[in-house]
């Protein structure tokens, strides 16, 4: 018989784990491995043989994963079945115990950043070299709206510095933006190319693993950047995934039309930005002035009628 880790070891030799993209690969194999280490009372998951593991067992290591947060355990969930439906495909198993796990929905997080905050944390993280490339993730997820994953892995050919541009196609959906880059990130791109262009990140470690640049892992970056929010003092409820979404909430604060935001952000469907768009001072303020000037061209507009 086979244990899951062997059935693990199994899938990543396979074609369909070959196939996927590099970052997904340690995602999955991350994620795996928080599974496979898992006791369910008193038995390890990894060393037990894959046809005994159950709906139930499936189960209680959700509930212990969930206590590491809902989010965390609905990924590490996400892998678990991807795991299992390939042993269904390959006829090693009859059912996957994982697929009858009702997943917990996680609460839409809305924090968004103050400029002050950001203010602060970029004067925090860019005052040291060993965390300037922090600061320079966030700064790029913040002025674009993009994922940090997108960001960490950022490639030197995706900067046109002739025409103050980048290109990015985005991991998740692989929708392609093209951006601007304002003077001030420019200036900072423009630096961190002369000290780091000799190599394909743009924002990788500050220093070589076994003589080779690596970019941040999803794991580690938040990690660094807590340490730079916790010297700095910011609040406990700020995260750096939060910053796409304070990005764009800006975007709709200052009116900007859902296909501009779409073309910033890569959305393909309007209902995915909807929920960016809070009910604040700012954006009710912009709309009923808009009204009011609106309101006036038209009463002058009739005047002239009248007067003609």
């Amino acid at each position: 018989m086979t244990t899951v880790n062997e059935l693990a070891q199994k899938y990543y030799s396979s074609i369909d784990f070959k196939n996927l993209r590099d970052d997904t690969k340690k995602q999955y194999q991350y994620f795996l491995g928080v599974m496979l280490d898992t006791d369910v009372d008193g038995v390890n998951i990894g060393k037990t043989e894959y046809e005994d593991v159950s709906s139930k067992s499936a189960k209680l290591a959700y509930d212990i994963w969930c206590d590491r947060g809902i989010s965390f355990a609905n990924h590490i969930m996400s892998a678990s079945r991807i795991l299992f439906n390939y042993a269904l495909r390959m006829e090693h198993v009859k059912v996957n115990p994982f697929s009858m796990v009702r997943r917990r929905a996680t609460e839409r997080r809305k924090t968004v950043w103050t400029k002050e905050h950001m203010r602060v944390f970029l004067d925090a993280a860019y005052s040291d070299f060993k965390t300037r490339n922090i600061g320079l993730i966030a700064h790029m997820a913040y002025e674009w709206c993009q994922r940090l994953g997108d960001m960490r892995l950022l490639t030197w050919d995706a900067i046109d510095f002739d025409n103050a541009r980048v290109f990015i196609e985005q991991s998740k959906r692989k929708a392609e933006v093209h951006l601007p880059i304002e003077e001030d990130l420019l200036d900072m791109l423009t630096q961190q190319e002369q000290d780091f262009g000799f190599q394909p990140y743009v924002v990788p470690r500050p220093y070589p693993i076994n003589g080779e640049y690596k970019p941040y892992t999803l794991q580690k970056l938040p990690k660094y950047a807590r340490q730079v929010m916790d010297e700095a003092g910011l609040p406990k409820e700020l995260r750096l995934s939060d910053l796409r979404r304070t990005g764009t909430t800006e975007m709709v604060e200052a009116g900007v039309g859902m296909a501009q935001i779409m073309s910033v952000t890569g959305h393909a469907n309007p209902q995915s930005v909807k929920p960016y768009m809070k009910n604040t001072f700012t954006s009710a303020n912009s709309a009923l002035t808009a009204r009011k000037i609106h309101g006036k061209s038209i009463a002058s507009a009739a005047k002239e009628s009248d007067i003609t």
